[in-house]
């Protein structure tokens, strides 16, 4: 008779405890002594929210794997331009800007990896047919380099292969089921056709052994290098194929439908022979993208057409392991007690603190927050919004805003009330700042006209510094006064601007731009970590953006947009706070805390023999 061990090669160990950590392995068998059970971990295949796209688009083209991913191109439409040249890489948290394409276009073939790409085919115009181009480009990481043209210019045609050793096929207009290969220089027509005329697909594997799937109902296609061959059926047809990753002999596809069909949150696992249904989508999508090197273990699907809810901006994250991923995430937390905007805060996620601001009348209101609900504590000596606050929630710092008039009041809060302390040597408000109680640096600010005044606060007195290179109001800082931050804000004419600086203690100096306009906005963490949230243009945007001391990178949106809102300044970048804020007249009183991606592992499954 045959044992476990002779069929696994493993013993079935003898625990006191389930087993976690680096003793964990998934299908092992153990026995818990401690509960009389025999147990094993199981993987379980699941979807979890990633970060968001810059801006919701569809028709893109995707590359790359789950941890190191690639959209390019797209529609984002309606409006003008339609079509992109936008690059946007994830590294598994969130999206960066990367070089931009040379024609901007979408519904694109694309194949390769985040630092080894290649996008070909594609219409520059919408409608497509006046606008369809043969052209190819080369992505190295940084950079799109245009190479030589596809045979015939296509739209929606697919892809799959390396940047070296690539096949296209299909697309329209009108819908063809030709192939071309690419050696990394030229393409060429070979004799090997698609079962039937098709436009819109994706594919996967390599060029000796490809797969695509859909856009023809529930077919699948098996390529070989040389011919295409019809594969199993999937359960779910998808005339609007969705993103596809894996190999030919282990894929997943998700998403897809439209055409008489539902729009679609689908997903099936490929085993070279059959399809099988697994874990649906959150969001259904058609016209997504993926990441086509990804596997049936960890895959990553973005953008697309939600059919009544337009175009796309969320990212999701498909993983098969014996642990849960869960997305990072805002969350609703307790309300303040006063709704308001244009407030200041400090602390942290669990030990916040709200203080003045402004709801039809200027507030001089100060609140506690212990991680579930806010209390009212004594006031501001004066009232007064747009003014900048940091610390924590027993030793927070208050200075400038606006009463009637701008002011440079600077006040100290020690866990119960306010003390008046030397005033700011330049009155301002829409000012910020970073650092603690007894080291603080104020940047920014108006009137008149938009500041670069920089000083500091060595817990007593102020004194005045280096000059930020652009002047600008309503921004926002973060970190410690020998390491701080501004982001965005406003310059003259009330334009949004993009510009970001770093500060070292002496002088600022510019480094990279976030991906889009925010001001008004609020944001906590350290010079190499940080958050940034909220803001407009708009009466209240929704957005968020992680810096990583390098580069910007899209993070989950709040769930509910608003501008001119305060934060837990002394939070981190993966635990936040945000509360209050506009639109007006009211202002606003709820709270989101914000929580980073976590990872847990699973409980074991117990086995039972009954």
């Amino acid at each position: 008779m045959s044992t476990y061990e002779t069929l696994k090669g493993l013993k079935v160990k003898f625990l006191g405890a389930d087993t976690s950590g680096s003793r964990l392995q998934e299908g092992e068998l153990f026995y818990n002594s401690s509960d009389f059970n025999l147990k094993s971990h199981i993987a379980v295949g699941a979807w979890s929210s990633g970060s968001n796209l810059i801006t919701g688009t569809g028709l893109m083209a995707g590359a790359g794997t789950q941890t190191a991913a690639l959209g390019f191109g797209g529609y984002i439409g309606p409006g003008t331009p339609n079509v992109v040249a936008t690059t946007l890489e994830y590294n598994g948290s969130g999206w960066a800007l990367g070089g931009n394409l040379v024609a901007a276009r979408s519904g694109m073939g694309g194949t390769g990896t985040q630092t080894a790409a290649l996008g070909f085919g594609g219409a520059t115009t919408i409608p497509r047919s006046p606008g369809l181009v043969a052209t190819s480009e080369e992505y190295n990481g940084t950079a799109w380099a245009e190479g030589n043209n596809l045979n015939e210019a296509l739209a929606g045609v697919g892809g799959l292969g390396t940047q070296t050793a690539a096949v296209g096929f299909g697309g329209g207009t009108p819908n063809v089921n030709a192939t071309e290969h690419y050696d990394g220089t030229s393409w060429t027509n070979v004799p090997g056709t698609l079962t039937s005329a098709r436009r819109y697909l994706q594919g996967c594997g390599t060029q000796t052994a490809g797969l695509t799937a859909g856009q023809s109902g529930t077919s699948t296609n098996e390529y070989d290098g040389t011919n295409w061959t019809a594969g199993g059926a999937m359960n779910t047809s998808r005339p609007n194929t969705g993103a596809v990753s894996g190999i030919q002999t282990a894929a997943l596809m998700s998403g897809g439908g439209n055409g008489g069909t539902p729009v679609s949150g689908k997903t099936e696992e490929y085993d070279g022979t059959s399809w099988t249904e697994i874990a649906d989508m959150a969001v259904a999508r058609i016209t997504s993208a993926g990441a086509n090197g990804g596997t049936t273990s960890a895959s990553v699907a973005f953008g697309g057409h939600g059919g009544s809810a337009g175009y796309i901006s969320s990212t999701e994250e498909y993983n098969n392991t014996t642990s849960t991923v869960t997305g990072a995430a805002w969350a609703a937390g307790g309300n303040m007690g006063t709704g308001r905007y244009i407030l200041a805060g400090a602390g942290t996620q669990t030990a916040g603190l709200g203080f003045g601001g402004y709801a039809g009348a200027v507030k001089d209101e100060t609140e506690e927050y212990d991680g579930t609900s806010w209390s009212e504590q004594n006031d501001l000596n004066t009232g007064r919004y747009a003014l900048g606050g940091m610390g924590t929630q027993t030793a927070a710092l208050a200075f400038g805003g606006f009463t009637d008039t701008s002011v440079n009041n600077s006040e100290e809060y020690n866990g119960s009330s306010w003390t008046e302390g030397n005033n700011l040597n330049t009155a301002r408000q829409k000012v910020v700042g970073a650092g603690v109680q007894t080291a603080a640096v104020a940047f920014g600010g108006t009137p008149p006209g938009e500041l670069a005044t920089t000083e500091e606060y060595d817990g007593s007195s102020w004194s005045n510094a280096n000059n930020m290179n652009t002047g600008r109001k309503t921004a926002t800082g973060f970190g410690l006064q020998t390491a701080a931050i501004v982001a965005g804000g406003e310059i003259a004419n009330d334009t949004g601007i993009t510009t970001v600086e770093a500060y070292d203690g002496t002088n600022w100096t510019a480094v990279n731009s976030m991906q889009r306009v925010y001001y008004a906005n609020a944001s906590c963490g350290t010079q190499t970590n940080g958050l940034v949230f909220g803001g407009a243009p708009g009466a209240g945007q929704s957005g968020s953006q992680q810096w990583d001391g390098t580069n910007w990178r899209t993070s989950a949106s709040l769930t509910t947009g608003r501008w001119k809102l305060g934060s837990g300044t002394a939070a981190t970048a993966s635990s936040a706070l945000a509360f209050g804020g506009g639109p007006p007249p009211d202002g606003n009183a709820g709270t989101e805390e914000f929580t980073g991606e976590t990872t847990a592992v699973n409980d074991p499954k117990t086995i039972d023999f009954d």
